[in-house]
């Protein structure tokens, strides 16, 4: 049987204050065609499908008509979905009885019933075109503190080699280990997958659209948490596709770039076969709905030389807003580096492209020496403001001017 492997979706974010609309919908679409062009019997979306607590009711229309087109698609498809840490996990799982009826598992929470975890809820049988059972999912969401039994419970001292790392990696590993072990018993011998959403160590990051998720402090758990039961583990939360700790380990990654440093990733989703030969998956690499550009390539350029650099890109002057190329800026200062950023995007403006962000960088040289130049100053005796001048200079090669401190000073009145 086949799978196709997606998370991320992030449906509802904006970049730079530009919408994600039209790139969403074009994914979707091209989700149907994958769907179908793989004849993939099962569909895994491994959370984060919206990118707030509070979507709007366009971003659950589009969510809701995306399914119905999947299932429009490939009529015997089961669809796994779990909640990610953006999401609203309840009103993720509120229409799972009607969502139910095209075949989407919706889990949002994990579910306890006498003790032990409610099987029926998390575990998801996953049939062939035939309609013949060939494996089973076991659905775990983005786990909460609330999620994980056990947690700030002190490890009795016989049992400290076996349950290395800290409070929240043990009590993440006991949590799978319960679930797997119940799910192999109802499993009778078929392959088991599973799903996860969160972050993994040694896996690689990305700036600017992924939250680091804290638990009780931690930011991370090793991959062996998964029991090598387990044939294969969907996951979501980092935007780069990879695999990590073995193969069949994977994040499928996001489906398009969603912040300025995944410009270079390889975006797309996971084919997965399932077979009497264990476990493969490929990457498929997905078209960009909407070009995402960095100018320059590498480095940083100045400030006259932009005009040229779009220009250029020999871009269509005609094209809607909603489909021009979102660009981000790397620029070097010749000079004080003040409302350099307010420059470049006016620059921007006479092109048909939109500001995907700016970034000012100084010369190596003068970054180094202007660290070496600060003196250590505890933490404790630094105000707010002071670190936000640190920061902003450390951003934009010039430091505050009187304009954003009161910017500042507001944000903090109202926090």
């Amino acid at each position: 049987m086949r799978l196709i492997h997606t998370a991320d979706w992030h449906i509802g974010q904006t970049l730079n204050g530009w919408t994600r609309e039209v790139e969403h919908r074009a994914f979707l679409a091209r989700l149907c065609d994958v769907v179908e062009d793989h004849a993939a019997d099962v569909l895994v979306v491994a959370g984060d499908v919206f990118d707030g607590i509070n979507p709007s009711g366009e971003s659950l229309q589009m969510l809701y008509e995306g399914l119905v087109a999947l299932r429009a698609r490939r009529p015997r498809l089961t669809t796994v979905m779990v909640a990610g840490n953006h999401d609203p996990a309840g009103r993720l799982e509120a229409p799972a009885a009607v969502l139910r009826a095209i075949g989407v598992h919706v889990v949002g929470v994990m579910h306890r019933r006498e003790g032990g975890i409610a099987m029926d809820r998390h575990l998801v049988p996953l049939p062939d075109a035939a309609g013949t059972v060939r494996a089973h999912m076991l659905a775990i969401p983005f786990l909460r503190a609330a999620d994980l039994p056990g947690l700030g419970v002190m490890t009795p001292p016989d049992d400290a080699a076996a349950e290395a790392g800290s409070p929240v990696v043990r009590a993440t590993r006991r949590l799978y280990a319960e679930a797997t072990a119940a799910a192999l018993g109802a499993a009778q011998g078929l392959p088991l997958l599973a799903t996860g959403h969160l972050h993994c160590s040694g896996a690689a990051e990305s700036e600017g659209a992924e939250r680091r998720i804290l638990v009780g402090g931690e930011h991370a758990v090793p991959p062996d948490v998964f029991p090598p039961e387990l044939a294969y583990v969907a996951l979501g939360h980092l935007h780069k596709p990879q695999a990590v700790g073995r193969e069949s380990v994977r994040y499928s990654g996001s489906p398009f770039p969603l912040s300025a440093t995944e410009l270079p990733y390889d975006h797309g989703v996971t084919l997965v076969e399932v077979g009497e030969g264990g476990v493969r998956s490929e990457h498929i690499r997905l078209a960009r709905p909407v070009p995402c550009l960095r100018l320059p390539d590498s480095g940083a350029l100045a400030l006259p030389a932009l005009d040229g650099a779009l220009a250029a890109l020999g871009l269509d002057a005609q094209t809607p807003v909603e489909r021009r190329p979102f660009v981000h800026v790397v620029v070097s200062p010749e000079g004080s580096a003040a409302g350099l950023s307010a420059e470049v995007e006016r620059v921007l403006q006479a092109h048909p492209v939109r500001c995907a962000g700016v970034k000012v960088e100084r010369p190596a040289a003068a970054a180094a020496t202007a660290d070496a130049a600060l003196p250590v100053v505890p933490l404790a005796e630094r105000s707010p403001a002071d670190l936000f001048a640190l920061a902003f200079e450390a951003e934009h090669g010039s430091p505050p001017t009187p304009r954003h401190l009161a910017a500042f000073h507001d944000a903090e009145a109202e926090a």
